[in-house]
């Protein structure tokens, strides 16, 4: 996407709505340039009249109207930055909403891709960038565009010849802005980068705070951080260095103007072509044009800023998902929860070539609970991410009750599963409110009962705010077999027809770990059940368990029949046997 494509893009999707608050600020740019300009020009009479002529007639008007001007002055630019403000306020806002709804909607493939910590940065730092560019350089383009033209205005009143030779410094400006944004942009995308590593990193430390302390590598990690924020450090110098490139250039031009003009001014002055109070007038005027132009020689650098910035968040917004909701096709109609994978074979799109599942073929029966067991690794968490397709498969389909769940409405297939994942994820709030995330309409008598069934109310009632308690970051102050009651208890709330078990009781000590499996048994009755276990005597009386071994179902069948005829079920059963 070219620079012109995305301010055309940035425009009409963001900032047209904004066009009558845009037109206000213009406004009081006007005004800043007329009192501006007004200003220096108003120095003509004050010496002619005043000093030269002494008319005191003018001695008070002229100092009137000069505060008039400054305070005209002031309070318009105050109003126009404000203005400006206001709305790239609202633009970030929106581009930030758009952002984080991208976030939410996304595959979870495409999330997976990207370290958090970026994500971050993009969401911060790149949306800072555009707001600086809307109220900041589109400002100063305003402001200071017009008040120069005011300002040469009065310089071409003045003396046209004086004027002529002043506007040389205007190309030599523009010349020294265009060099300039082509290094910010470049600057700019190295320090998002940066900024990103270091929210990456600080993600990092404190999901891994304990590790730290447990293998004593605070030092290490002091080393790391420094790094971290010292390249941040340098690329931001390199940003605040080239905004700043222009001024040594503008002070030298500025300096070279003035010796010129006073020169040529005094050989005017002396051949009596121009007035001393026509010169001054004219030299206050150019004064006062040293900032709009020293303005707008930096304005293309905060444009590039904000370009380069846009260039990475506008693909995030437009971002493609594969796994399509279909909110136009016909609802999944439940009938008994059969699930079939026919040749379903799958692999991540970071390593394509390397097959996590290879043409599976089995049929989970409806009403039925089935087990998947194997070794890590051999893809069994990766199935059960299929069937609420969380990701699809790269070849063959996935049919329940006959019907292919790529062509179903994904509301209706998502509404009837509940998953519970050994990698349990809960919200930094109360325990209440993480029960009820899985049916939000859930009267209170239904999430008591809920927690009830699966064994929270025994810890929850000991704690000092009850179901009101803040559990923090992902349930920091709850137990891993605590955590894992609560994620156990939401899929009791929804009570959806298939339930996923990823190692659900994988974090429950011996007694808690039996009273829950009676609960799973009432949970799980007459329904469509998929479980995944490392323990083997949690599984034993599933119907059927299917065998997995690198990617393919090795074999099928019955705890017994498994024991007869499949060596790998076989060995992983006796190791069990023998390590209890």
């Amino acid at each position: 996407m070219t620079s012109i494509e995305t301010l055309k893009r940035l425009y009409h999707e963001y900032t047209k709505k904004y066009l009558n608050k845009i037109f206000l600020a213009v406004f009081f740019s006007i005004l800043v340039a007329g009192s501006t300009s007004a200003t220096a020009w108003l120095l003509d009479p004050a010496i002619e009249k005043i000093f030269i002529n002494r008319d005191q007639s003018l001695l008070i008007i002229i100092p009137l109207f000069i505060i008039l001007a400054f305070a005209t002055k002031g309070i318009s630019l105050y109003m126009a930055k404000v203005t400006m403000i206001k709305i790239a306020e609202e633009v970030k806002k929106e581009i930030q909403i758009n952002m984080l709804n991208s976030f939410i909607k996304a595959d979870t493939e495409n999330i997976e891709n990207k370290h958090t910590g970026k994500y971050i940065s993009n969401l911060n730092f790149d949306v800072n960038q555009i707001t600086g560019m809307l109220s900041t350089s589109f400002l100063a383009l305003f402001k200071d565009g017009l008040t120069l033209i005011g300002l040469l205005f009065v310089m071409f009143f003045q003396n046209w010849r004086l004027a002529l030779i002043a506007l040389i410094m205007i190309p030599l400006a523009s010349l020294t802005a265009k060099k300039l944004g082509k290094r910010m942009g470049k600057v700019v995308t190295e320090a998002q980068e940066k900024s990103g590593d270091l929210n990456k990193y600080l993600i990092d430390i404190f999901k891994n705070h304990k590790i730290i302390k447990i293998f004593q590598r605070e030092e290490f990690e002091n080393k790391r951080s420094e790094k971290f924020v010292n390249d941040l450090k340098e690329k931001s110098i390199k940003i605040a260095t080239v905004f700043i490139r222009s001024t040594p250039i503008m002070e030298i031009l500025t300096g070279i103007m003035i010796a010129i003009l006073i020169f040529y001014s005094g050989k005017l002055i002396m051949n009596d072509q121009l007035s001393l109070n026509n010169f001054f007038s004219f030299l206050a005027a150019m004064m006062l044009a040293y900032q709009p132009v020293k303005s707008l020689a930096q304005i293309n650098v905060g444009i590039g800023q904000g370009l380069s910035a846009a260039k990475r968040i506008l693909p995030i917004i437009d971002t493609k998902n594969l796994i399509k909701p279909n909110n136009n096709n016909k609802n999944l109609d439940f009938i008994l929860g059969t699930i079939d994978f026919k040749n379903v074979s799958f692999s991540y799109s970071a390593n394509i070539d390397s097959k996590v599942l290879n043409d599976i073929n089995i049929k989970i029966k409806g009403g039925k609970m089935t087990a998947l067991v194997g070794q890590s690794g051999s893809g069994k968490s990766t199935m059960l991410s299929l069937i609420p397709r969380i990701y699809d498969p790269k070849s063959g389909s996935l049919e329940i009750d006959g019907q292919n769940i790529k062509e179903v409405n994904l509301y209706s297939l998502r509404r009837e599963i509940s998953i519970v994942d050994q990698n349990v994820t809960l919200f930094d709030d109360t325990i209440f409110n993480n029960i009820k995330y899985a049916k939000p309409d859930a009267s209170d008598k239904e999430i008591y009962l809920a927690a009830e069934l699966s064994m929270c109310s025994e810890f929850i009632d000991k704690l000092e705010n009850k179901y009101q308690t803040v559990i923090g970051e992902n349930g920091v102050r709850l137990s891993g077999g605590e955590k894992q009651r609560v994620s156990i208890a939401r899929a009791f709330l929804k009570d959806s027809k298939i339930i996923l078990l990823d190692e659900a009781t994988s974090s429950l000590d011996s007694e808690t770990e039996e009273k829950i499996q009676k609960a799973l048994n009432k949970l799980t009755m007459n329904k469509t059940t998929v479980v995944i276990a490392h323990r083997l005597s949690t599984i034993l009386n599933s119907d059927k368990i299917y065998v997995m071994d690198k990617g393919i179902v090795s074999d099928s069948g019955s705890h017994e029949e498994l024991l007869n005829k499949s060596d790998i079920y076989k060995s992983y059963y006796n190791k069990q046997i023998n390590k209890s």
